[in-house]
């Protein structure tokens, strides 16, 4: 049985205490912590702790502690937990670093990131959308359960009341995005959700702009980001410069009256050329080279996985869902993961004495399958190194498998993101109906798996390397332990 409680106590511990931790969150996989001094962490003693995947952004302040899913929930919880009754022991709040503005609490990290720009404001930026994603996968299997009742003729009564509960989150999702939007960029969530629930707001079908009418919902997330993000700095102008007695009235008056004929003059228009530029680029980029697009992501979203940049696709893949009703590019990187299966079970049958490894790729295959790729990454693909090169031949074959077919006008797509792997076939549909979507995903995945599978068996592991045994330890890429 897990012991989540010493899980949280140990990494709390080789974070350089509770004092060192500012801000606490987590995707589906990974424990996230803004920390004061990145000095104080432990790295090599923290990959060490049983249950502990691997550790990315060692060294800067936003470090992410890979668990996998499932433990990852209940661990961060304990760690939020002991950061509390810590707080109250000693008078203070949790995460005593934070700085409070308005209504909300935000880390306000302290030491130089060794992170570029780009990639820390895209590491931001994931953080407003990943909280979403229960919702969207939750929201997107009932609307796929809905779709196939539907198309059957099934239960005509419940299908309207279906289509409420999925359809629901998606309609109001910009006042979810401008909220968490504000909270992670240091303004207060409601006002920045405010600001953004006038993009959703019917009313706005009145307003000219540009010489033609607006319409609800123009601009997607998109326009909802960039609004909270202008009240966020209009706010935080306001309580600069107004007294206390002024603060309190003028501040949200002024930043939702002027975030708001921002938004509606200029916010919206814009975001909704780039969200329609995002939506013809990607059929666009299906339809004439297919193909080749599905190798180059298939190939390379196991890198960003490693990184941890791959969530800051979130917004283009809700963009997608947004304006088709569903995602072209999940399927086509949800094929690395396949790649990796395919890649472990290679490794598998080659190093059959390695009782260790092998234990480790038997308790990671089954989340694998599902489309959780960290386990497989860190505790065997990554410390062996070529097989890493390898899983991504394999993801790319399976993209490039199902790039083929969107040249051939049959398109596959997601009506949700999160899941991969097999996890993804409920929430499958396409321009063509489920049906195809459903053949060509499998026909993707069992092309990564064998692609992977064989690649890895040729190429895998160095010349020299007995048949059985693991390769030289000097062969591996220190990346993480299982």
């Amino acid at each position: 049985m897990r012991n989540d409680t010493a899980t949280a106590s140990a990494v709390l511990a080789l974070t350089g205490g509770p004092a060192n931790v500012r801000h606490v969150t987590h995707c589906l996989t990974r424990l996230r912590l803004t920390v004061a001094d990145p000095a104080a962490v432990d790295e090599e003693a923290l990959r060490a702790l049983p249950g502990v995947l691997g550790v990315i952004g060692a060294g800067t302040p936003s470090l992410q502690v890979v668990l996998g899913p499932g433990v990852v929930d209940t661990v961060t919880a304990e760690v939020e937990r002991q950061l509390a009754a810590r707080a109250r022991a000693g008078g203070v709040r949790a995460g005593a670093g934070a700085v409070e503005t308005g209504e909300g609490s935000h880390p306000s990290p302290t030491g130089p990131s060794r992170k570029g720009p780009l990639a820390a404001s895209l590491s931001r930026v994931a953080n407003v959308f990943v909280p979403l994603i229960p919702a969207l996968i939750g929201c997107g299997i009932v609307a796929g359960v809905n779709g196939l009742l539907t198309n059957a003729g099934w239960l005509p009564g419940l299908t309207p009341a279906l289509t409420a509960v999925a359809s629901g989150f998606m309609a109001l999702i910009a006042v979810f995005v401008g909220y968490q939007a504000a909270k992670e960029f240091g303004g207060t969530p409601i006002l920045g959700g405010a600001v953004a629930a006038v993009i959703v707001y019917p009313g706005v079908a009145k307003v000219t702009a540009f010489g033609v009418h607006l319409s609800p919902g123009q601009g997607g997330v998109l326009g909802a980001l960039a609004a909270a993000l202008l009240a966020t700095r209009i706010e935080k102008w306001c309580r600069g410069r107004l007294p206390g007695a002024l603060d309190v009235l003028l501040t949200p008056t002024v930043t939702v009256l002027v975030a708001g004929l921002a938004t509606l003059y200029g916010l919206m228009y814009a975001a909704g050329a780039v969200a329609t530029a995002i939506g013809t680029g990607a059929n666009w980029l299906l339809t004439t080279t297919g193909a080749f697009a599905g190798l180059i992501l298939g190939g390379l979203f196991l890198p960003l996985v490693m990184l941890g940049l791959h969530q800051a696709l979130i917004p283009i893949h809700t963009t997608l869902i947004e304006q088709q009703g569903y995602t072209v590019l999940l399927p086509l990187l949800a094929m690395a993961g396949a790649g990796q299966v395919g890649g472990a079970l290679a490794v598998y049958v080659r190093l059959r004495h390695d009782t260790t490894l092998r234990a480790t790729i038997r308790s990671a295959l089954p989340a694998g399958l599902l489309g959780v790729g960290e386990p497989l990454i860190y505790g065997v693909s990554l410390p062996l190194g070529r097989p890493f090169v390898t899983a991504c031949a394999g993801g790319a074959a399976g993209g490039g498998f199902v790039g083929f077919f969107a040249m051939l006008g049959e398109k596959v797509g997601a009506t949700a993101i999160g899941p991969s792997g097999w996890a993804l076939f409920p929430l499958l549909t396409g321009n063509q109906g489920p049906a195809p979507a459903i053949a060509i995903y499998g026909g993707g995945l069992l092309t990564a798996y064998a692609v992977g599978f064989a690649a890895t068996l040729a190429f895998g592991f160095p010349r020299g390397t007995a048949r059985g045994t693991a390769p030289p330890v000097t062969d591996r890429t220190p990346a993480g332990s299982a």
